[in-house]
Parts: structure tokens; C-alpha cells; sequence
């Protein structure tokens, strides 16, 4: 009876047994883990890198920090070519001056006005009388004299040519040098003097001409030519042929209207004069000063060579421009040196 009970009870848990081995491989079926996530390294290789947008960049800012040591290099080398235009300049300048003066003539007149610089820098001997009530002062220009700076202006008078061969010539303008302010204000007074004594004998003459008893007592002595005093001998200019000037941009605009002249502008100081725009204009260089009459005071003849700026300024400037463009091109190579070394 005891091997009847032990049978089905070994067949039992035989068969409980089996039923948690088969919900065991079922559980482990339905609940299996997922596959691990790929190495860093695979994940990277499959991302594609922009190298060639770098390499790209990297040269861009190369030819960036080299950009200013090219700029400065160029500024040098234009600076060379200056210089050498400049000494041609002045080569032109010195053999025209150095030519024997010209007579202003009727020739001489109708080349300057038909082609100026066919005259430019040749000296001009001309004689006439000036027209002192139509002078112009351009400035204030400074004269620096054994140190000292004093302010004036420089006087152009238009120049009336006296003709010797019955030939018309055509007025110049004549810039006769440089006048202390005190001098211009004083020439500017008498000139006012002059025309106001000038209208009232007009406006005196009209009255007394209005009355006939006393025009008929009043009659003047017509002069005669015999008895006429000799004329006021004719004024010699030596001057050279120049044209306008070019005013910078801090240089204010020439008021006409008010008789504020800057600079020189040649067709606007013959509209003014009441000369045509095509006349000629030349720079007095007579070193005639006298103790009695020292004003104006003409140009010096090296002044009209020299230029603001000289050829050794021009070296100067290009000494300059190539110094900085070493340091600049220096320091950008130690800096591209210096990423590689990080990298």
C-alpha cells in the first residue's frame, strides 16, 4: 500500500516539475534584454566630419592676418613711385626757371591763353601800370622772419600792359607778394578815402554844372598836350607763369561778394577784377625791396621748385609703411605658429 501512495505522488511532482520549467523558458522568451548600444569609437567613425570646410576656414583666416602686412608693403612701394615723380617734378621745374625770360608780348599772350602750360614755370617780363583799386588779398598766409611768424595776405593786382609796338596785349594778373595785415587794412582804408573823395568831386561838378551864370565864370583852362605832365613811368614785373591752387578740404570757400579770398582761384579773381576767366596769372619774383618800401615782398624762387612734400619725405613715409608692415607680418606668423602648437 505504501508503494501505491509513493507512485502517483512521484508523478505529480514530476509533473509540477515540468510546468516550471516551461514558464520559466517562456518568461525568459518574452522579456529578453536589448542589444547593447555601439562603442563610442564605431559611432564616431559613422558620423562624417566637414574636414574640407575647416581647411577652408583655417586658410581664410590665414590670408586675414596677412591682409594688413600686404596692405602696409603696398603703401611703401607706392610711396618709392612718388618719389621718383616728385624728382622728375622738380627737374622740370628747375630747367624752365633757369630759361631766359619771355617778353610779354602779343605772341607770348596768345600762346599763354591758348595752351597755359606751354608757359608754365618760364619766367615773364612785362611792364604796365597796375590797377591798385581791384587788388585781391588771399589769405591769411604766415611769413616766418628770423623766427618770428607774423599773418598777412598775398596781393594780386591786375597788371595793364603798356604797348610799345601799338600791339593790344591783354591784362595779367600779378601776384606781387606777401603784405602784413596792417598793411592791407591800411591800403583797404585809403582806397575808401579815395572813392568817397572821388564821388563828392562827381557830385560837386554836377551841382556847379547845373547853374549857368557860374559855369560861364567858372570856365577851366582846357590843358593842352605841351604843358601836360609827364606820365608815371611803367612798373617792370618779372614774374613766372602759375594757375590755381588746390585748396584742402579744411580750406573754407572764397567769398566774392565779401572779398574773403582763401586761396587762389584764378578764373573767379579775374571775374571779380573784371578781366575775362582765361587770364593769365603769374607769381612776381623781383627782389626789388627798399628800406623805403619794403611791401610787397615777392616770392623767393626756391619756393616755387620746392613742393609740400619732397622726395626725402617720400622716404621717410616708405621707411615708415615697411617697418609696419615687418612688425605686422611677424606678428601674424608667431600667431599661426602658436595654433599649431596647441593643436
Amino acid at each position: 500500500m505504501a508503494a501505491s501512495l509513493s507512485r502517483p505522488l512521484h508523478l505529480r511532482l514530476r509533473g509540477g516539475g515540468g510546468g516550471h520549467r516551461l514558464l520559466a523558458s517562456r518568461a525568459s522568451t518574452s522579456t529578453a534584454p536589448p542589444p547593447p548600444p555601439p562603442p563610442p569609437a564605431a559611432a564616431a567613425a559613422a558620423a562624417p566630419t566637414p574636414s574640407g570646410a575647416r581647411k577652408e576656414a583655417s586658410a581664410w583666416s590665414k590670408l586675414f592676418l596677412f591682409a594688413p602686412g600686404a596692405i602696409t608693403f603696398g603703401l611703401g612701394t607706392w610711396q618709392l613711385f612718388r618719389r621718383q615723380e616728385k624728382i622728375e617734378m622738380l627737374d622740370y621745374r628747375t630747367r624752365r626757371l633757369e630759361m631766359e625770360p619771355v617778353a610779354w608780348n602779343e605772341t607770348a599772350s596768345s600762346a599763354a591763353l591758348r595752351d597755359p602750360a606751354e608757359l608754365e614755370f618760364r619766367k615773364i617780363v612785362c611792364e604796365g601800370d597796375f590797377d591798385e583799386e581791384k587788388s585781391v588779398f588771399v589769405g591769411p598766409r604766415s611769413r616766418s622772419i628770423s623766427g618770428v611768424t607774423e599773418n598777412g595776405y598775398y596781393v594780386i593786382t591786375p597788371l595793364i600792359p603798356r604797348s610799345t609796338d601799338g600791339s593790344l596785349q591783354s591784362p595779367i594778373l600779378v601776384n606781387r607778394g606777401w603784405v602784413p595785415r596792417g598793411w592791407r587794412d591800411k591800403n583797404i582804408k585809403d582806397h575808401q578815402i579815395l572813392d568817397e573823395t572821388s564821388e563828392l568831386k562827381e557830385a560837386v561838378k554836377k551841382m556847379d554844372e547845373k547853374g549857368s551864370w557860374w559855369k560861364f565864370w567858372s570856365k577851366e583852362p582846357k590843358s593842352s598836350p605841351e604843358i601836360e605832365k609827364p606820365g608815371k613811368p611803367p612798373v617792370r614785373v618779372i614774374g613766372v607763369i602759375r594757375g590755381s591752387e588746390k585748396p584742402s578740404i579744411f580750406v573754407p570757400a572764397n567769398e566774392p561778394l565779401s572779398g574773403q579770398w582763401f586761396y587762389v582761384d584764378v578764373p573767379m579773381i579775374a571775374r571779380a577784377c573784371g578781366l575775362p576767366e582765361n587770364t593769365v596769372y603769374i607769381e612776381d619774383i623781383n627782389e626789388d625791396a627798399s628800406a623805403t618800401n619794403p611791401y610787397p615782398v615777392p616770392k623767393d624762387v626756391n619756393t616755387l621748385i620746392r613742393h609740400s612734400v619732397m622726395p626725402q619725405d617720400h622716404l621717410k613715409y616708405t621707411f615708415t609703411w615697411y617697418t609696419l608692415s615687418a612688425a605686422v607680418t611677424y606678428m601674424a606668423s608667431k600667431r599661426i605658429k602658436t595654433k599649431k602648437v596647441r593643436l
